[in-house]
C-alpha cells in the first residue's frame, strides 16, 4: 500500500493549481478517456506477446489511469480512489457468496451463473429491472468484435443459437452474397457499410462456435501480414528505392514469396 498512496501523491502533485504539471492540469475525462482505453489495449498487448516485464511496466500505465480519473473526480466532489477500491471491493465480496459467504459453486459454469443472477438483483434494486432484458449490460462503448461476442453468447444462453459451426458458416457464406449483390449494383456507401457490418458480425459469431477469439485471430492476422510485408519490403527495397514504381504483380510475386519463406525450415 506505500507505493499506492505514492502515487495518490504523485498525482495529487501533478494535478496542483499551484505548481503542478500545465499538461496534466489541463486534462478532463473526456481527454483522458482516450488513453484509458490505449493503455488496456497495451496491457492486452503485453499477455499476448507473453512479456512479463512489459506487462508489469503496462499494468502501472493502467493504474495511473485509474488514478488519474479519480484524482479528477475528488476535485470535482465526486468520489476519491478509496470510493473506487471500496465499491470494487465491496462488488466482489457479494458477486462471490461461496468464497466469502454461505454460497456453493462446484465449477466455474455454476460461478457464472450465480455472478449473473446477482446482477440481475443488483440491476432490480436500482429500479432497471422494468424493461429486463438478457443484453443488460452489454455496453455499446466496446470494441466491435468484443461488443459481438457479448451480444452472441448472452442470446445463446436462451437457446438464440446455432447447433453447431455448419450455421455460422453458411450465414457467412449468405452475408458474402448480399454485399457482392451491393457492390455490383454500386450501393450507397451506407448500405455497404450495413451489409459489410452484417457480414462481420456474421464472422464473430463463427469464430465462437470454433471456440476462437475473434480479436485474438485478426490481430494475428496482422502480424502475420506485417511480417511478409516486411519480408518483401527488405527483399524488394534493395533493388528499388520506390516499391510504388514496381506494379501489383511484381509486389504479389514478392508477397508470394514472403510466404513461401515462412514455411521454409528454419
Amino acid at each position: 500500500m506505500e507505493q499506492v498512496h505514492r502515487l495518490l501523491g504523485i498525482m495529487a502533485a501533478l494535478r496542483d493549481p499551484d505548481g503542478g504539471c500545465p499538461w496534466d492540469l489541463a486534462q478532463t475525462f473526456a481527454t483522458i478517456a482516450p488513453y484509458t482505453l490505449e493503455e488496456a489495449y497495451e496491457v492486452a498487448e503485453a499477455i499476448r506477446r507473453g512479456d512479463m516485464a512489459d506487462l508489469q511496466d503496462e499494468l502501472g500505465d493502467l493504474l495511473l489511469q485509474v488514478v488519474f480519473h479519480a484524482r479528477m473526480a475528488e476535485e470535482e466532489g465526486f468520489f476519491t480512489f478509496d470510493d473506487v477500491a471500496r465499491s470494487i471491493s465491496d462488488k466482489l465480496i457479494r458477486r462471490h457468496p461461496h468464497v466469502f459467504g454461505e454460497g456453493d459453486a462446484d465449477d466455474a459454469e455454476s460461478v457464472r451463473r450465480s455472478w449473473e443472477a446477482i446482477k440481475a438483483e443488483e440491476r432490480a434494486a436500482k429500479g432497471e429491472a422494468e424493461h429486463e432484458s438478457v443484453l443488460d449490460g452489454i455496453t455499446s462503448g466496446l470494441p466491435g468484435l468484443v461488443r459481438a461476442r457479448k451480444l452472441q453468447s448472452r442470446a445463446a444462453r436462451v437457446g438464440f443459437d446455432w447447433d453447431d459451426p455448419a450455421g455460422p458458416l453458411e450465414k457467412v457464406r449468405e452475408e458474402v452474397e448480399e454485399l457482392a449483390g451491393e457492390m455490383v449494383e454500386a450501393a450507397e456507401p451506407a448500405r455497404l457499410e450495413d451489409e459489410l457490418g452484417d457480414l462481420m458480425f456474421a464472422v464473430v459469431n463463427l469464430a465462437r462456435h470454433l471456440g476462437v477469439d475473434p480479436e485474438t485471430a485478426v490481430q494475428k492476422a496482422g502480424d502475420k501480414f506485417e511480417g511478409r510485408f516486411r519480408h518483401l519490403e527488405e527483399a524488394l527495397g534493395a533493388e528499388h528505392d520506390d516499391l510504388s514504381s514496381l506494379g501489383l504483380d511484381r509486389l504479389e510475386a514478392g508477397w508470394q514469396a514472403a510466404k513461401s519463406a515462412e514455411r521454409k525450415p528454419q
